[in-house]
């Protein structure tokens, strides 16, 4: 089948990255997603590993979408196809008695109107159960049995399943949280793009809600993302199995780093706390040391490891050109010997640091144009 992963933007060379160590097939970037082809069971394991993506999608059909009739027209034409291996077969996934709900976006399309375009595919769905079964599903707009992703592009429609259902941000760990913390694929991002491999300590000085230390403790000691989410839509499927989703949960995954420490530090006593809790639900505490202070008294506790910093900028508090220069000279002085990742967003975007990063990859934090710079301080 041909799925979507979605992802932030600037994310998609991570996210293909860890698509191939997943061993999918026909892995392509586009813009905010890759596309892949797998099983069911590829779907289920890229649910429960992917660090970067956002959601996980199933293509169920693709169509000509200029306007109402076409739209109408292509759904409900979904419920036809029968026996074919690479789709699956909409009429026995979305039977009348499952809920659904559909959620649009267009681009570069005559239909502007999301609320209209989701309404003229659910007539043309609903029309093709009643095609094939003489009734109809219920729309279940807070909690659907299916949820349906219409994307409209260039005048085409796609219609897709979520299988993730919440998105895979929601690790389960973030418990706390302090002023604006980075999302957790971002995090996680910080973490792939910065090549570290996985060995002595990571320090964060600026640790907010821990969020960067939690997304390194579990790429260190192989814990997925999804460990200690409760609940995806997949398990509302009729292709779900729980034994082997199971088995899936079970697959060993590298663990670089099996004795790695993890060393927080932040001004804001609420930010201790908060990084603190969120340690302890991930179950990271005991590894972990976190104290309140400033940043740029910070010394590195190893001789080797990975520093992360997410300065205070944007909706938090603009990062002067002064304030970008101690984090150069912090990294120069006390972390000799560390990769480096600096999250810099805001106008200047880290240009005061004062070092060449290894490299740069513009990224999106929120609304706010940034980069992810990588840094070798050897």
């Amino acid at each position: 089948m041909q799925m979507i992963a979605t992802c932030g933007l600037g994310l998609e060379e991570l996210l293909a990255r860890e698509l191939t160590e997943l061993e999918v097939t026909g892995i392509e970037t586009r813009r905010g997603a890759v596309i892949f082809r797998g099983s069911w069971r590829d779907c289920w394991r890229a649910n429960w590993r992917l660090r970067t993506a956002n959601r996980v999608l199933v293509e169920l059909g693709t169509w000509p979408g200029d306007d109402a009739v076409s739209l109408a027209k292509g759904a409900r034409e979904l419920f036809r196809r029968r026996g074919r291996r690479d789709t699956p077969d909409v009429g026995a996934l979305l039977t009348p008695e499952r809920t659904f709900a559909i959620r649009a976006t267009t681009s570069q399309s005559r239909i502007t109107d999301l609320r209209w375009a989701a309404l003229k595919v659910k007539d043309g769905l609903v029309d093709g159960q009643r095609d094939r079964y003489r009734r109809r599903s219920s729309i279940e707009r807070d909690d659907p049995d299916l949820s349906l992703r219409l994307r409209l592009h260039r005048d085409r429609a796609t219609l897709s399943l979520d299988t993730s259902g919440e998105s895979l941000d929601h690790r389960g760990y973030r418990q706390v949280t302090s002023a604006a913390p980075v999302r957790e694929q971002l995090a996680a991002a910080c973490v792939l793009a910065s090549g570290w491999d996985g060995k002595g300590a990571v320090y964060d000085p600026m640790c907010g809600s821990g969020t960067l230390l939690i997304e390194a403790g579990f790429f260190a000691l192989g814990r997925a993302p999804g460990s200690l989410r409760r609940q995806w839509a997949l398990e509302k499927l009729p292709a779900f199995d729980p034994k082997t989703f199971q088995k899936i949960r079970n697959e060993p995954l590298p663990t670089p780093g099996p004795d790695v420490t993890l060393h927080g530090c932040d001004l804001s006593r609420q930010a201790v706390a908060a990084t603190r809790a969120n340690l302890r639900r991930a179950g990271l505490e005991d590894r972990a040391e976190v104290r309140r202070g400033d940043a740029f008294s910070s010394q590195a506790p190893v001789p080797h490891g990975l520093v992360l910093i997410n300065p205070s900028y944007g909706e938090r508090l603009e990062a002067t050109p002064e304030q970008w220069r101690q984090i150069g000279d912090l990294l120069k002085q006390s972390f000799r010997g560390w990769r480096a990742v600096v999250l810099a967003g805001g106008p200047t975007r880290g240009k005061h640091i004062g070092l060449r990063p290894e490299r740069r990859w513009p990224v999106m934090n929120g609304p706010l144009d940034s980069r992810i710079l990588v840094y070798s301080l050897y």
